[in-house]
């Protein structure tokens, strides 16, 4: 049964054959779903200091190198029987465009390439990635790169230790979804949570002896342990497939992928306010960081 109906690419704007393209057109390929791709782009400095005229001409021109890429893109998908359409739209708001077409279309998965920005930047601005890790209300699957087409190896990152997880089913959600694209490109499902016990030994080494700090965590360990189990256990996950590792989530996450082979990681986004918001959430932050492409999944 096919797990996608619809897919939304949001394309590169350097007209590259780049990782997303491939990992779209392979799924749409695979599933048999619509593929319809999008080019964004906007002026790259203050048009308004230039003449009218000037700016027509320069926005005019770029968008027919866009059509014309995306028309000989689209030549070559529909050879391999896929169904595509494109659009290449110019805008000074991005992620509007982006989340108005998402609205529209209702695509199953959105595709794009990950723009990496540099630290400093980031720190200024924030990325229209992470914007739209906040914002895009579908999954999102973000590339940085693929060694195949279609990935071998998905990994679902949960998170047993918080209660809002179960009760709002996220912990559900990001397992379905990395299920259904291990199943939709016949991949392996595996299972993962980082577990962080320091804050355990910080908060109860003050109120006791190092003895009772380490014995509380232990106890903190095997609590998350079985709960963990428990949801590997309800998807049916293997044990040999099921991987319960000790660091903190924004460490821990991209050392395991680069050093087990995964293709793609799995993860929620919690929707946050204030100050949470400002600094971010360990998808936004391990998305720089993995070796892999993320399809994040919304609360």
């Amino acid at each position: 049964m096919s797990q996608y109906q619809r897919l939304l690419l949001i394309a590169d704007p350097g007209m590259r054959h780049s990782a997303a393209l491939q990992r779209a057109a392979a799924l749409a390929e695979t599933s048999g779903a619509a593929l319809h791709i999008t080019s964004f782009a906007g002026p790259l400095m203050p048009l308004p200091l230039l003449d009218k005229a000037i700016q027509e001409r320069t926005r005019d021109s770029y968008l027919d190198a866009q059509r014309a890429w995306l028309k000989d893109e689209a030549g070559l998908l529909r050879s391999r029987g896929i169904d595509v359409t494109t659009e290449a739209c110019w805008t000074h708001e991005p992620l509007r465009e982006i989340l108005r077409h998402v609205a529209e279309m209702q695509p199953d998965l959105v595709i794009k390439d990950v723009q990496h920005e540099p630290a400093l930047k980031r720190a200024f601005i924030t990325p229209l990635d992470w914007h739209l890790l906040r914002e895009c209300p579908v999954p999102l699957h973000l590339l940085s790169g693929a060694g195949h087409p279609l990935p071998r190896k998905v990994v679902a990152a949960v998170d047993p230790s918080r209660p809002e997880n179960q009760i709002e089913g996220l912990n559900d959600r990001i397992i379905q979804a990395a299920n259904g694209l291990a199943l939709q490109c016949n991949a392996e499902l595996h299972l993962l949570h980082a577990y962080d016990l320091s804050p355990a030994y910080l908060s109860d080494a003050s109120a006791g002896t190092v003895a009772w700090a380490a014995d509380f965590a232990e106890e903190l360990r095997q609590s998350l342990r079985e709960s963990f189990t428990r949801l590997a256990d309800r998807y049916g996950v293997p044990l040999d497939r099921q991987h319960f590792v000790m660091g903190p989530p924004i460490q821990a996450l991209p050392e395991f992928a680069s050093e087990n082979q995964t293709d793609v990681l799995v993860m929620g986004c919690v929707h946050r306010k204030g100050l949470e918001k400002l600094v971010g959430s360990t998808t936004e932050h391990v998305l720089y960081r993995v070796p892999c492409s993320i399809l994040a999944v919304k609360t």
